[in-house]
């Protein structure tokens, strides 16, 4: 069983559905309100977990009513605590506007998740236990780079998704493996609009990049290879909100045992693609049977997919 660490973040998602998100200055009245444990660490530790990899979190939640939720949500999944911590003050929290076509906007405020500014020991020797450390922009960039430079002394494979976007430091982007930003977050991180160009430009600072395009699927690129292009299923979208952390779990599980390239991408588009036709962050995502049953040819209803 493929075995991943998650260095990053713990949020409780406090999410509004409305007809049409509001402009600056506007009101508008939702239908509905969910609290959904989320945050882009403990989403992709849960999409990993359900994907079928032996996970572990490290991160921080607050003490507070959310920092047990958040807690209870990760070990439901099968995601081990034990080098979760618990901070003075309040949990993380992103709030989250989603309307009807399935889009949203979020503004995240890190709570707990803003103490854990380095590793201890105990960090390092349960990286030292991963196949994949999988990293994201939601913690301190102190943190975040210290568990790369770890993972990569290790020889540990590090997976960077560079959300928020921000600029990098060069430290943090010579232990990355693989970055897998969106095309927004790589035209950020390049200042190239085109998501070809901007792998290209991002394959200066890292030996593998694949963007992540929405509907229109995934691109891979590595040092040397020829790009490959792999269209995601098509499916109607009622929340988008854990897709990108969906693709990102269920690709680290996928790389981890082994697959090839484009049959990993198709495995993870396949499971975002469940995801995004369920309400919430991290309820939202499919457990493993439900990926491969997804994909069987037998199946009497198979996500579509376009041809390349």
């Amino acid at each position: 069983m493929t075995s991943i660490v998650v260095l990053g973040s713990t949020n409780m998602d406090l999410v509004a559905y409305v007809a049409e998100a509001p402009a600056r200055g506007e009101t508008v009245t939702g239908r509905e309100f969910r609290t959904v444990p989320g945050g882009k660490g403990a989403n992709q530790a849960v999409a990993a977990a359900r994907a079928g990899a032996d996970v572990a979190m490290i991160g921080a939640v607050g003490a507070d009513d959310f920092g047990v939720r958040l807690r209870d949500a990760l070990e439901h999944s099968g995601v081990d605590t034990d080098l979760l911590r618990t901070a003075e003050g309040p949990s993380g929290t992103a709030h989250i506007v989603v309307d009807d076509d399935g889009g949203n906007a979020i503004v995240v405020v890190p709570g707990a998740n803003g103490t854990l500014t380095s590793l201890d020991h105990g960090d390092e020797a349960l990286i030292a236990t991963a196949d994949v450390l999988l990293l994201q922009l939601e913690l301190p960039l102190s943190a975040v780079t210290a568990g790369a430079v770890t993972a990569r002394r290790l020889g540990v494979r590090t997976v960077l998704t560079p959300a928020p976007a921000q600029p990098l430091p060069d430290e943090l982007l010579a232990a990355t493996d693989l970055l897998v930003p969106n095309e927004h977050e790589a035209a950020a991180l390049t200042g190239v609009a085109d998501p070809h160009a901007a792998a290209e430009a991002l394959l200066r600072k890292v030996p593998e990049v694949v963007v992540t395009l929405g509907a229109a699927g995934s691109l891979y690129a590595a040092r040397g290879a020829a790009p490959v292009t792999v269209p995601a299923p098509r499916v109607r979208a009622v929340d988008t909100t854990a897709a990108g952390d969906t693709f990102v779990g269920a690709l680290a599980v996928a790389l981890g045992e082994g697959r090839p390239v484009p049959q990993a991408l198709a495995w993870a588009s396949a499971a975002a693609a469940l995801s995004v036709q369920r309400p919430g962050a991290s309820s939202s995502m499919p457990y493993r049977a439900e990926i491969d049953a997804a994909l069987a040819p037998s199946n009497d209803h198979p996500l579509e997919t376009d041809a390349v």
